[in-house]
């Protein structure tokens, strides 16, 4: 071959490799401009969950937070009543159930189409406390965790976002989130810490480098530390230049190995603190913020929208929630509207009021808690490890409890306002009424606490007073009555209401009585019927359950929208009953 040929076959070969090498570039999700777009280039809404309390437990999605907050301590109570051997079975049992392709196949068909996983870095590499000096070892349980997961999210064409949550030495001086154990060194006060933690990246993305369902590596979950301020947290921080730094070293081992997968980084203070981390340094990032508890206005969020036109790049909601479905409803449909994506959490903790499944406590696993809270005696080692097994079983998507009141407040009432029903409810019937209509405050029901927006107003709101069935601002407690569906609406106040789609079997005359209690004088309940007033019930005061006198109401065939809006304030209200015609 001449040498002219050799160089024209070396170029040609180049340029195939180059394009070869674009084109598979593009076949991820990647960042274009301010704009998050798949692999056909189009532009991309991710909307997650987060599988908090998977691979790191938080206190408070144990209800152990009063007593053990962080990881190790949790682990530690567990390890104190059963022992070591017996709390390594918990835990794999713990993992068996919390996450299933049934979870992922469930999320899915909600409408979610990205998951961010946090990743405790325990399950893939031992503590620097237990490696030789300059010495890396890997655990392949993490991984094979990570691996398990990926694909049921290919199989669902869903976005694995994964999410370093735990660091080597934890990030944050809120230990709850991270794992942070003040006993020994953090990620900032060890390099041997930070030097694993830029292994590992670089050993996930070797692994993932050619997975079109890796969506990005959030490589920092909320670090929250003080590096030269007084607020412990780094919320004053005015540099961040060991933050900085280390996703520098982390970009760098990483894009040795992986110039495919988006990058996205947090900055400090919870995630929000992004003095002195621009200018960015790689052109395949993404900027999270993460959002809890304030107003739900374009105010909230133009800072993070202004760094966004400023340095060209998109940004996420990578971590939201924790709220009441109103916040929920309108803090997805501003960023929405704002084109930005969002992962909420978490999908599983006990008594989870506030997200789309619940786990149930049981009465045995409140005696442990009691115990460690030193609020009761010791369980036996038998009792203690059957009790933690079954309540691992429980995480079974099978037996949780999915809320489809959460799930209708994060998709259909973004563009919906309409209201639907609960549960079909056919007159003559019994009405309970926490089961009124989905829908949006003000169209479904009326409450005057819906929201917490604590972190703005300086107020803690409690929406559902009752923490129970139900995440709306309608206060909802568990119910005793003889006949009960399980729960009952309280803390009425006057002027809230609730509306009931219901289906009026045939035409004529019914009676209409209330199952309430616990109301101090007497009062009046005004129904309405399509919205018309239609005629008043007439409560007496009542310290147990009791029924009011049934009045008759003409009702026609077919669907009739039912309101019941309330003249006085706390009462327990349990059910409406609309009696069989009558002659």
């Amino acid at each position: 071959m001449s040498g002219n040929r050799k160089l024209f076959f070396l170029l040609t070969l180049h340029l195939f490799i180059f394009s070869l090498n674009s084109m598979n570039g593009q076949g991820y999700l990647h960042a274009d401009g301010q704009q998050i777009k798949d692999r056909n280039n189009n532009p991309v809404i991710l909307r997650g969950l987060g599988l908090g309390g998977y691979m790191v437990q938080e206190g408070y999605m144990l209800k152990t937070s009063d007593f053990a907050g962080p990881q190790h301590q949790i682990r530690q109570h567990i390890v104190d009543l059963i022992g070591e051997d017996k709390t390594k079975e918990f835990y794999e049992a713990y993992y068996q159930y919390n996450v299933t392709k049934k979870d992922i196949d469930s999320l899915k068909a909600w409408g979610f189409n990205s998951v961010r996983l946090p990743l405790h870095y325990n399950l893939f590499t031992p503590p620097i406390q237990n490696e030789k000096v300059n010495e890396i070892t890997w655990i392949e349980k993490g991984f094979q965790m990570t691996d398990s997961i990926l694909k049921w999210c290919a199989a669902n064409e869903m976005y694995l976002i994964l999410d370093l949550h735990a660091a080597p030495g934890g990030q944050g001086q809120d230990a709850n989130i991270s794992d942070y154990d003040d006993s020994n060194p953090s990620l900032w006060e060890e390099k041997a810490n930070r030097d694993k933690m830029v292994a590992l990246w670089k050993k996930l993305a070797i692994r993932y480098k050619d997975e079109p369902w890796i969506g990005a590596y959030d490589i920092l979950n909320e670090p929250n530390w003080n590096f030269t301020g007084e607020n412990l947290n780094g919320c004053d921080e005015t540099s961040n230049a060991p933050l900085r730094a280390l996703y520098l070293e982390v970009t760098e081992a990483i894009r040795e190995v992986d110039t495919n997968h988006i990058i996205i980084i947090e900055g400090n203070c919870w995630g929000n603190n992004y003095e002195g981390i621009f200018p960015l340094w790689d052109d395949n990032m993404v900027v999270s913020f993460h959002k809890y508890w304030n107003y739900n206005t374009q105010n909230s969020i133009q800072r993070m929208l202004d760094y966004r036109t400023k340095y060209n790049v998109p940004i996420w909601l990578g971590e939201s929630g924790e709220n009441s479905n109103v916040w929920f409803t309108e803090a997805i449909r501003l960023v929405e509207t704002n084109n930005v994506g969002w992962a909420f959490w978490p999908m599983k903790k006990i008594d989870n009021i506030a997200g789309v499944t619940s786990v149930t406590k049981t009465k045995d696993y409140q005696i442990l808690l009691d115990y460690w809270n030193n609020q009761g005696e010791k369980p036996s080692t038998d009792f203690a490890y059957k009790t933690l097994m079954e309540l691992a079983e429980l995480y079974d998507i099978s037996r949780v409890t999915v809320k489809p009141d959460v799930l209708d407040a994060m998709f259909r009432q973004i563009n919906d306002p309409t209201s639907l029903p609960f549960k079909q409810h056919s007159i003559p019937g019994i009405i309970y009424a926490s089961e009124y209509d989905l829908g949006p405050i003000n169209t479904a029901y009326f409450d005057s606490d819906a929201t917490n927006y604590w972190v703005d107003s300086g107020e803690r709101t409690s929406w559902n007073k009752g923490n129970s069935m139900r995440n709306d601002g309608v206060d909802i407690q568990p119910c005793m009555d003889k006949i009960t569906n399980g729960f009952e609406v309280f803390d009425i106040k006057k002027n809230e209401w609730l509306t009931f789609t219901v289906n009026i079997i045939t035409t004529g005359n019914y009676r209409l009585s209330v199952r309430y209690r616990q109301l101090a004088k007497p009062t009046i309940i005004e129904l309405l019927i399509d919205g018309k007033s239609t005629s008043t019930v007439h409560l007496t005061a009542s310290e147990d359950y009791t029924t009011s006198k049934g009045i008759e109401i003409p009702l026609t065939q077919g669907k009739q929208i039912l309101k019941l809006r309330f003249s006085e304030v706390d009462f327990k209200l349990n059910y409406i009953e609309l009696g069989k015609p009558v002659n």
